[in-house]
């Protein structure tokens, strides 16, 4: 679904990704693990179109999308949770959903979506007139998430869920990922959290310093050497 090949990124005179390639299979969890500053948030801000690429190609679906606008992106079917979890929080959180949906004209098929997001994040049930900044930092997370679904993305892009939450917000965060790739959404997730990250993914990719050093089975970096020593704290 997605094919990242020889991508660098610039922020500046500074380059942030070194010709980095990696693949997306359709229907699968790939995260994308390292440290602070490896250049894991300007990958998912490149596939985005947040940022504009210095050379290499993305594709999806079998289409290059470098170049292409970001809410181009998103109708094509790949949205976005940021870090941080950005979501508006003086609207309430319905407004934050119908945010979500902002590009579709399918109003029945969203007011279907809105059910789903409901039923899959269950605490945010019954907040509907809430503003989303008197949300806890996990129902944030949720609603970020939830939000993001609302465009029927073909692939989401997760950035650092687990930022900031407790360990059984975390728990529960990834156990909704898993449901939601298990729904049929393709994901490629951003994580500091590299043991829980390669639990729930398929594949792993380990970057440093704007490189891709290790690539394998997620079960195999987990069984990794230098992966335990370097990302599980062993």
């Amino acid at each position: 679904m997605l094919e990242i090949t020889n991508l660098s990124t610039f922020y500046g005179n500074i380059q942030a990704l070194h010709e980095i390639s990696l693949s997306v299979k359709e229907k699968k969890i790939v995260c994308l693990i390292g440290s602070n500053g490896a250049g894991k948030t300007t990958t998912l801000n490149t596939v985005s179109g947040l940022l504009n690429p210095a050379s290499g190609t993305i594709s999806f679906a079998g289409k290059n999308i470098v170049g292409t606008a970001p809410h181009a992106i998103v109708s094509m079917g790949i949205s976005q949770v940021p870090e941080g979890r950005r979501v508006f929080p003086r609207l309430t959180v319905q407004e934050n959903l119908d945010l979500g949906a902002f590009i579709r004209k399918d109003r029945s098929a969203v007011k279907e979506d809105i059910r789903y997001v409901y039923d899959t994040f269950p605490q945010l049930k019954g907040r509907e007139k809430q503003p989303a900044g008197t949300l806890s930092g996990g129902e944030q997370q949720m609603l970020a998430m939830g939000r993001a679904m609302m465009s029927r993305p073909k692939l989401l892009l997760l950035d650092e869920p687990s930022m900031g939450l407790a360990p059984m917000v975390v728990k529960e965060i990834f156990r909704i990922i898993d449901e939601i790739n298990n729904d049929g959404t393709t994901i490629l997730l951003v994580e500091q959290n590299a043991q829980m990250a390669l639990k729930t993914s398929h594949r792993g990719y380990v970057l440093e310093s704007g490189r891709i050093v290790l690539e394998d089975e997620a079960s195999a970096l987990l069984e990794n050497d230098e992966v335990r020593k370097s990302y599980l704290g062993e």
